[in-house]
């Protein structure tokens, strides 16, 4: 049964259509303030998630047993050795902040970080390197690939006779404990997934040494020249992507450094 509506002068002391108005308001206001603060709730643990399991790596130093078997012995990192191929080390300054594997017409570029060590960066950082790579006119795309989620990306460049050009190029990237590792992916290895294959297991079966310093998150884990190193000193700087977030190619330019030929 419904009820008639009161008149003015039937309202109780203290109450008027304005007061219910406002009543009415916040009844309807309040799922939509529940519904946005859950969606924002939802978006700061899609991004603040602790790292995932790695059962197929890459590895801790407290993972594996003897991470120097077959492989060389960055300090920071021990990367796979593959027949023929070539390391070449990048600098930042004085320091080594990152390796690359070459192999035939395809590389891989390794780069660890520091990183919480309740969670992971890895979402974060695919964000910075989509929105830097699209400012500067290139593509992304993002895939659920091989070695999980990855950036895709056509990214423009400056060919050798001064003409604009597009380079393809694949960012990987794992959270471990207490460390990130990027890979640049480059070459055949960026477009054809059977010149990819090794590429990623080296990827895969590289081995990080965080250390238990201080490190602020996202600082590079600095690296080191093994001692039995056959060094080619090589001063030509590396085509690297110049945007927004370090973890796009690098920090700013890195200088390819000596490189060791014939690891294995």
């Amino acid at each position: 049964m419904f009820g008639r509506r009161r008149k003015k002068s039937e309202e109780p002391e203290g109450t008027s259509d304005e007061f219910e108005t406002e009543q009415e308001q916040d009844a309807r206001d309040e799922p939509a303030d529940a519904a946005e603060s859950e969606e924002a709730a939802s978006e700061e643990s899609r991004v603040k998630l602790p790292p995932a399991p790695r059962p197929d790596g890459p590895w801790d130093i407290d993972e594996v047993s003897d991470p120097g078997s077959g492989r060389v012995d960055l300090g920071g990192l021990y990367i796979p050795g593959v027949e023929g191929m070539e390391l070449r080390v990048e600098v930042a300054g004085d320091a080594i902040v990152a390796a690359t594997v070459v192999l035939q017409d395809s590389a891989v570029q390794l780069q660890a970080f520091a990183a919480p060590k309740r969670e992971g960066i890895w979402d974060e950082v695919r964000e910075e390197i989509a929105s830097g790579i699209t400012q500067q006119g290139g593509v992304i795309d993002a895939v659920d690939g091989p070695l999980g989620w990855e950036l895709r990306a056509q990214v423009p460049v400056q060919l050798p006779d001064g003409t604009g050009g597009v380079q393809v190029v694949r960012f990987v990237g794992v959270d471990g404990p207490r460390w990130f590792l990027r890979g640049v992916i480059s070459g055949q290895g960026a477009v054809q997934p059977e010149a990819a294959g090794v590429l990623e297991q080296i990827f895969r079966d590289a081995v990080v040494v965080r250390g238990e310093g201080p490190m602020a998150p996202r600082d590079p884990i600095v690296l080191k020249l093994p001692q039995d190193a056959q060094m080619v000193p090589d001063g030509v700087q590396q085509e690297t992507v110049e945007e927004g977030s370090r973890f796009a190619g690098g920090l700013d330019k890195l200088q390819r450094g000596p490189e060791i030929s014939e690891v294995r």
